[in-house]
């Protein structure tokens, strides 16, 4: 039982709703352009600063996905391309903001202690496998390098 009451006053005012300071008060983050003042005021120069952003996110975008089959972090430098998108545009935010969400859930996941036995045992049996192929290949075909079979 709570002895105060619930009731505001007669001349109460409500709270003001919090206003966003861009110092990381909030928890929402502003959707929208994060280009300087002086460049939003003129409509040819902000479009201009967003082609620039886009061009340079495309870049980096691009340059990801040749990593992908090639050595190099691919999926790390599509995530910064999208990050550099997402300082102009609020659909690069939105998938950001996603991809972010579904990283982190995949990450409780993974730390989850019946998921970690099961990944650990799976891993094992694998090993395991692998050992006894390069046994039976060894014991039936010797330890020649593929290079050096004689035709």
């Amino acid at each position: 039982m709570n002895a105060e009451s619930d009731e505001r006053p007669a001349g109460a005012v409500p709270p003001a709703p919090e206003v966003a300071t861009g110092d990381g008060a909030s928890e929402e983050p502003v959707f929208g352009s994060r280009a300087p003042q002086f460049i939003k005021r003129s409509r040819t120069l902000h479009l201009s600063w967003q082609a620039g952003v886009f061009i340079v996110g495309l870049a980096v975008v691009v340059g990801g996905v040749i990593m992908l089959p090639l050595p190099g972090p691919g999926w790390l430098v599509i995530f910064g391309g999208m990050a550099i998108w997402a300082t102009e545009f609020v659909w690069a935010q939105l998938v950001l903001r996603w991809t972010k969400r579904k990283v982190t859930e995949a990450a409780h996941r993974a730390l989850d202690p019946k998921v970690r036995k099961r990944n650990i045992i799976l891993t094992s049996i694998g090993v395991v496998i692998c050992a006894v192929a390069v046994t039976v290949y060894v014991w039936k075909f010797g330890l020649v390098m593929p290079w050096k079979i004689k035709e």
